[in-house]
């Protein structure tokens, strides 16, 4: 299936809906894929007082003297971006347009190839419904699953211990997978339940396994990229990562923390991605995300940082040493997805892309906690998710410009 993605406000209309198109919730690729903005530059518009000039410089020369013509006409060219930007706008135009052969075919094919057009409108209806019934079937998995999130959740924070049966398949497990990849030798194993043996007296009193989540987010190439070091302090208390499905389609996250965290009161922080209300050619589309307020405590918030700078004043020579708040780097960026402002501004090209860059990034960030991390934590805790997700250079995420936070979601 051709999985593309795409961003859209909550607000946008319908027509600019159809336009955009993201990655299936079940099924979303590692390797982003561009989101098309539909913020552009404006460009005025020529007045036809400029297209006269441009005709009287080409009437004012003779075919004598084309040199000459071919400079004027490049220095109007260079001197009116306007006219340039006219022009590339219509050759763009010419960009996937129908060609004549299909114009010059006869009636009766004409009728036939409008037979086709409406067959496949009625696969557009059934793929619609077929992303439906996935989503049906990932919300019924899901009940299922939840049992078995419960009893890792327990085991982690040490409110349950798994029974010697449970222990017992799950080492066979290992050894099983050990047997076919060939990739450990015995007498590595003989080390590591000799070192095991002897930590085992100081261990009893251990609760759990502490630092489970921090350690299975480390191993996660991409999103290890966006952990600093202060946000392990924090990380170190996390219990657990859930989801959960909406009445309309989209998902939630949910980032259970410890009680004894220090860094704010809040026991869980949540992220919400929007799907758009229909499929579209298949597809759900992504509409937005939303994060949620960070209730730090004080001096803990780790989203923004304190710079000093010296100024001189420039008539009496005096310096003074100057405080401001800056965003910084953290993981905890999360919580405030990037958004499209409202439709009063605008953005350049270069803005546009790198506000694309961000969505895709953050909508990519939120299918891999869903579809991978949470499904298969035990796995990048143990960093077996490395051989078989054969991470490498080329599926990392672009990442999107540090330091920047999205006004969606303040932190407080």
């Amino acid at each position: 299936m051709d999985n593309k993605q795409g961003a859209s406000r909550l607000d946008i209309n319908s027509s600019r809906k159809q336009e955009l198109s993201a990655p299936t919730p079940q099924n979303t690729p590692i390797n982003p894929a561009p989101i098309t903005s539909n913020y552009r530059p404006s460009v005025s518009s020529i007045s036809e007082d400029t297209e006269s000039k441009v005709d009287s410089n080409k009437n004012n020369h003779g075919s004598n003297n084309t040199a000459a013509e071919a400079s004027n006409l490049t220095g109007a060219f260079t001197s009116n971006p306007a006219l340039i930007s006219m022009l590339q706008g219509k050759l763009g135009n010419l960009v996937g347009r129908r060609s004549d052969y299909i114009e010059s075919l006869p009636v009766n094919v004409k009728r036939r190839i409008h037979g086709l057009q409406h067959f496949q409108s009625q696969h557009a209806e059934l793929e619609g419904k077929f992303q439906e019934e996935v989503l049906a079937l990932e919300k019924k998995y899901l009940a299922l699953y939840t049992p078995l999130y419960t009893k890792r959740a327990q085991v982690i924070t040490g409110t349950y211990e798994p029974a010697d049966e449970e222990v017992a398949l799950g080492e066979k497990v290992d050894q099983d997978t050990e047997e076919e990849e060939g990739k450990k030798a015995k007498k590595e194993e003989e080390k590591f339940k000799e070192e095991h043996q002897q930590q085992e007296q100081d261990d009893t009193t251990m609760k759990g396994i502490p630092e489970f989540w921090l350690t299975a987010l480390k191993n996660h190439p991409q999103i290890s990229e966006s952990i600093t070091d202060q946000d392990e302090l924090v990380l170190k208390h996390l219990v657990d990562i859930r989801m959960s499905y909406m009445d309309k389609p989209g998902f939630k996250l949910h980032f259970d923390f410890a009680d004894d965290n220090e860094f704010f009161s809040d026991k869980t922080l949540t992220k919400t991605y929007y799907y758009q209300e229909h499929a579209y050619g298949g597809d759900y589309v992504y509409d937005h995300a939303e994060g949620c307020v960070v209730h730090w405590k004080e001096g803990k918030d780790l989203t923004v940082k304190v710079e000093t700078k010296k100024q001189r004043h420039k008539g009496t020579n005096k310096t003074r040493v100057v405080k401001r708040t800056v965003p910084a780097d953290t993981f905890f960026s999360f919580f405030s997805p990037p958004s499209f402002p409202d439709d009063s501004t605008e953005l350049d090209e270069e803005e546009a892309e790198g506000l694309d860059a961000k969505l895709e990034v953050d909508y990519e960030t939120g299918e891999e906690f869903k579809d991978k991390v949470i499904p298969h934590a035990i796995d990048y805790f143990t960093g077996k998710a490395l051989e078989y997700e054969d991470f490498n250079a080329e599926d990392e995420f672009e990442q999107p410009a540090k330091g920047e936070n999205a006004p969606e979601c303040k932190q407080s």
